[in-house]
């Protein structure tokens, strides 16, 4: 029989007129303060993305460009969902038809453009995920490192997270974690939704202890997933057409395979470097064999989590978060592509993490951190260096997502730690002593 240890921490004694606190609570005024500061905080680095986004043609920003995509190929497939029907043989078109609706919102907004209205959505979702992190940070027992790790790590990216609909999705995963201790039901039908917008949400169900709760979780998940998919299929023609799209993709100059192909070119590798499904992606000799390893990869990933979800034994306050941060770094670095805007998905999802202080991730967003940074260096700054694999661009490529399979294996090595029979063992000796101490007259 495998010993399992309740997902979470022993509920403390009622407290008793000896055992109240001496400290005296936080005063009303300063706990008013704090969502201020934070309100400022947001307002300030929010308003220096918007002026980096004004002027996103300057050619201090390299070969940027990033507003292109929204003022262009978002608007595009709007019309084109607005008419009932998702692209239709459109290489570029490789979303879940969930991302149906979100390109679909800024229409609600009829008196601004579709770019205007698209930008002020993103910020509205990113507003969403900072007072959801505050929230959780001044919680008893919580941590407010993570709303930190938001507020501040977003902006380095510049304008990319407002000319991208991945903070749209975060907010999505990062509501869903946080909600899912006290509502499994929301926690799982956040989960469905992102899910259906971008696929990788999903990964947030992964941490959830055994018991109802996690039924409850992945039972809505599968029930709302179910039901959105069936009213986007009535709704709009072609819902699935982005499988064949995906599927055909190739290696990204960005990702694992693409650094080493980098390297190859520059020893005399005769492949090219071409833009094919939304991506610069590498055109030649070997390249299908390093797009079947990294498909490899993404599989092995996807069995070492199952093995872990096996042979966990000990769940604490910050199990589910670190978990899901584990899972997306393992399914990102082993991708085919690693764009920038991934490195928002591991920002919200470490942000989370430090809301805890139980968590084994401290570190492990400290390298996501310096990786985000690196990312904004590669594209757009120094982009034309990579496209052509110059030793610059490949060193830079070599360092970013260093960090990154850094970040990965040691987020990994303390999720198994902290989750095995070892950590289980502590645990119960520990409580064993606190019990025995408890019963011990006085």
């Amino acid at each position: 029989m495998t010993h399992q240890i309740t997902p979470d921490d022993s509920p403390a004694p009622a407290a008793t007129p000896a055992a109240l606190p001496l400290t005296p609570p936080r005063s009303g005024a300063r706990e008013r303060r704090t969502p201020l500061a934070y309100a400022a905080g947001w307002l300030a680095t929010r308003t220096v993305m918007l002026l980096v986004l004004v002027h996103s043609g300057a050619d201090l920003l390299g070969s940027g460009g990033i507003a292109r995509e929204v003022h262009g190929l978002y608007a595009r497939w709007a019309g084109q969902l607005s008419q009932g029907t998702f692209p239709v043989g459109d290489p570029l078109w490789q979303y879940p038809p969930g991302a149906g609706p979100v390109l679909l919102a800024p229409h609600l907004v009829p008196w601004l453009s579709y770019f205007e209205a698209f930008v002020a959505l993103t910020l509205l979702a990113d507003a969403t995920v900072t007072a959801a992190l505050v929230r959780a940070g001044t919680r008893p027992g919580r941590s407010p490192d993570g709303a930190r790790l938001w507020l501040f790590g977003l902006p380095l990216l510049l304008h990319l997270p407002l000319a991208r609909y991945d903070v749209q999705v975060t907010a999505f995963a990062v509501v869903g974690l946080l909600a899912l201790a006290r509502s499994p039901r929301t926690g799982g039908a956040c989960a469905a939704l992102g899910a259906a917008v971008k696929g990788w949400p999903v990964l947030t169900l992964l941490g959830t202890p055994p018991g109802p709760g996690t039924r409850r979780a992945w039972t809505t998940a599968a029930a709302t997933g179910g039901a959105l998919l069936v009213l986007l299929a009535v709704t709009f023609r072609n819902p699935l057409g982005f499988l064949h799209e995906q599927g055909a993709r190739g290696v990204q100059i960005e990702s694992l395979g693409g650094t080493l192909l980098g390297f190859a070119r520059q020893a005399g590798w005769p492949g090219t470097v071409r833009y094919r499904y939304g991506a610069m992606e590498f055109v030649g000799p070997y390249v299908d064999a390093v797009s079947t390893a990294s498909l490899a990869l993404t599989a092995a990933a996807a069995l070492l989590l199952a093995v872990w979800r096996l042979r966990a034994r000990h769940w604490t306050q910050a199990t589910g978060f670190d978990a899901a941060l584990c899972a997306v770094l393992l399914f990102t670095v082993t991708s085919r592509v690693i764009s920038p805007q991934y490195l928002v998905w591991l920002l919200g999802l470490a942000a989370v993490c430090l809301t805890s202080r139980r968590t084994g991730q401290r570190p492990v967003a400290a390298l996501v951190l310096a990786a985000t940074a690196l990312s904004t260096v590669i594209y757009p700054f120094l982009y034309a260096e990579v496209t052509h694999s110059t030793w610059t661009g490949c060193t830079l490529l070599l360092l970013r997502n260093g960090l990154l399979l850094a970040a990965t294996a040691l987020s990994f090595a303390r999720l198994w730690r902290s989750t095995g029979a070892a950590a289980a063992d502590e645990h119960a000796k520990g409580a064993a002593w606190i019990s025995g101490t408890r019963s011990t007259p006085r």
